[in-house]
């Protein structure tokens, strides 16, 4: 089971897959979320130029720095493509928002050493972890 409270504090820059300019879709909320709570984010969306002030880039392989984790903001048809370039980036851990559900893109990344949380939201869980600190 994955450690997600660890994984948040071991996570400083976060590459945003699908991210999209669109105030009202969950990837811009979620993203900006995760900025004002102090991460790097980092857009990753062929259709973007900037979104939330920050450069966006085509591919993770087109980012210049080292990525911690890769947050997945598509379907799952387009998640085995996304895991392999995770790990030729030697991003540390890939996540898979709610709904994004795939077994062996998954388990290709745990073989290749990354650490995987799937169907589950960066917002709520860090929320989550928010509250039980503060009570």
């Amino acid at each position: 089971m994955t450690n997600i409270a660890e994984l948040f504090q071991n996570t400083r820059t976060i590459a945003v897959v699908g991210l999209s300019s669109n105030p009202m879709r969950a990837s811009n909320g979620v993203a900006e979320y995760l900025k004002r709570a102090g991460y790097r984010i980092i857009p990753v969306n062929p259709n973007e130029s900037r979104v939330l002030g920050e450069k966006c880039y085509a591919r993770l392989e087109d980012i210049p720095e080292k990525i911690d984790m890769v947050d997945i903001f598509r379907r799952p048809e387009y998640v085995p493509d996304i895991v392999e370039s995770a790990i030729r980036v030697g991003a540390k851990s890939v996540w898979m928002q709610e709904g994004v559900i795939h077994e062996q893109a998954a388990e290709r990344a745990r073989e290749a050493g990354l650490t995987v949380v799937m169907d589950r939201c960066t917002l709520k869980e860090h929320r989550k972890l928010i509250r039980a600190k503060v009570q």
